[in-house]
C-alpha cells in the first residue's frame, strides 16, 4: 500500500492525474479508512475537474479525521468550482480554525463572501418573480409526468426515481428494510450525497450535482420500510428541473406555466451585461493547449497524458504496472508483454518508453 501511495504522489507531481487517481483508488481499496489517501485523491480529482468525486473524497476524509485541515481545504476548493459557495465557506472556515497560519483559507473565504453577495442580489430578483409564479401554482397537482430513473452506478443495488412539485423535488431510493441508522444523507447548495452502509454488506454511495440549488435547512429525508424518501426544497420555487442531475445540455431551463394574466405582464429592456459564452472560451483554450508546442519534459509529460487518456483498459493496466514495478523509470503500453513478468527498472538517466507491437 505504501508503494502505491508513493507512486500515486509521483504520478501527481508529474501531472499524470488520471494515473494518480487510479493508483490512489488501488491504495484505498487496501486501506479504506485512511483519510490521507482520500484527501490526496480529492486533490487529483480536482485537477481532473471531477468535482463531485473530489467533494465525496474530501467529505469522507473529514468524517474519518475531522482535524485534517487539508481535507477541509480541498472540499472548499471543489465546492467553489461547483459554485457551491455557502458549502465551500463552511468547509473553509472549519479548516481555518485548524490551521490558523495558513493564509489560503482567509483568501478563499473572502472570495466566497464576494460570490455569495453577488448571488444574493440575483436571488432577491428571483424571489419576487417566484412569489408571483407560485400564486397560480399552489393548487396544481404533483408533476409526476417528469418521473424518470436517476442515472445510477453500473453496479447499483437500489433503484432511484424522482418527481417534482413547484416548490420541491422528491427523490426516492427503493431500499427495503434498511435500518435508519445505516442511512446518511448530506445536502449541499447544489449537491445531494447519500450513503447506505448496512453491516455485512457492501456500502452504497450516490452523489450528484443537482439541476438547481436547494435550501439546506428545509431539506429532509425519511427512512421508511420499503424506501428512503428525500425532499429537496427548491431555492427557486416554480423553476422546472428538466432532470435531477445538472447537465450542460439541460442548463437552459423553463419555468412551470403560470396563468395568462401573469404571463402577459409587460417587459422592459434589461441593463444586465451581455452573457459571456464560457463554453466557447473553454473550447478555444483547449484548442490552444492542444496546439501548444512544448519541449523537453513538458512535451514528454503531455505525450504520456494523451496516451493514458485515450488508452483502452489493457493499455492502462500495462502503464500502471510498468510504472509501479520499475520505480517510475519504464512506461509500457503492452499488457501481453508486461502482464506475465516483473518490469525491471531502467538506468536513472530518464524514463524509458516501451511500446511493443501487438
Amino acid at each position: 500500500m505504501a508503494d502505491l501511495e508513493k507512486k500515486a504522489k509521483e504520478a501527481f507531481i508529474d501531472d499524470h492525474f488520471e494515473l494518480a487517481v487510479d493508483l490512489y483508488t488501488q491504495a484505498i481499496a487496501l486501506n479504506p479508512t485512511n483519510p490521507d489517501l482520500l484527501a490526496d485523491r480529492a486533490q487529483a480529482n480536482i485537477k481532473l475537474n471531477s468535482l463531485t468525486e473530489a467533494v465525496a473524497d474530501a467529505s469522507k476524509a473529514i468524517e474519518l479525521d475531522p482535524s485534517m485541515a487539508k481535507a477541509h481545504l480541498r472540499k472548499g476548493i471543489a465546492c467553489m468550482k461547483l459554485e457551491e459557495y455557502q458549502t465551500a465557506k463552511a468547509a473553509l472556515e472549519a479548516g481555518a480554525s485548524l490551521a490558523t497560519e495558513e493564509s489560503r483559507f482567509a483568501n478563499l473565504i473572502k472570495e466566497c463572501d464576494e460570490r455569495i453577495a453577488e448571488e444574493t442580489g440575483e436571488t432577491k430578483k428571483q424571489a419576487v418573480e417566484a412569489s408571483v409564479n407560485t400564486l397560480s401554482l399552489k393548487e396544481e397537482p404533483e408533476d409526476i409526468s417528469c418521473q424518470a430513473p436517476m442515472v445510477t452506478p453500473s453496479k447499483s443495488k437500489y433503484r432511484h426515481e424522482f418527481y417534482q412539485k413547484p416548490e420541491e423535488v422528491v427523490v426516492t431510493i427503493f431500499a427495503k428494510g434498511i435500518p435508519a441508522d445505516s442511512v446518511t444523507v448530506d445536502f449541499g447548495e447544489q449537491i445531494l450525497s447519500v450513503r447506505i452502509n448496512v453491516p455485512g454488506e457492501d456500502a452504497y454511495y450516490f452523489q450528484t450535482r443537482l439541476f438547481g440549488k436547494i435550501i439546506l435547512d428545509k431539506c429532509k429525508f425519511n427512512v421508511l420500510s420499503t424506501k428512503v424518501e428525500i425532499r429537496l426544497t427548491k431555492a427557486e420555487p416554480g423553476l422546472h428541473w428538466a432532470s435531477l442531475e445538472y447537465k450542460k445540455e439541460t442548463a437552459v431551463v423553463k419555468r412551470i406555466t403560470v396563468s395568462s394574466e401573469i404571463a402577459h405582464r409587460p417587459t422592459y429592456p434589461s441593463s444586465k451585461p451581455k452573457r459571456v459564452d464560457w463554453d466557447k472560451i473553454e473550447a478555444e483554450v483547449k484548442k490552444e493547449e492542444k496546439e501548444e508546442k512544448l519541449d523537453g519534459d513538458a512535451a514528454l509529460n503531455k505525450f504520456f497524458r494523451e496516451i493514458y487518456q485515450d488508452a483502452d483498459e489493457d493499455t492502462r493496466r500495462a502503464m500502471q504496472k510498468s510504472f509501479v514495478e520499475s520505480n517510475g523509470t519504464v512506461l509500457s503500453t503492452n499488457w501481453k508483454e508486461v502482464g506475465t513478468k516483473t518490469v525491471e527498472g531502467s538506468p536513472p538517466d530518464g524514463m524509458e518508453m516501451r511500446k511493443w507491437e501487438y
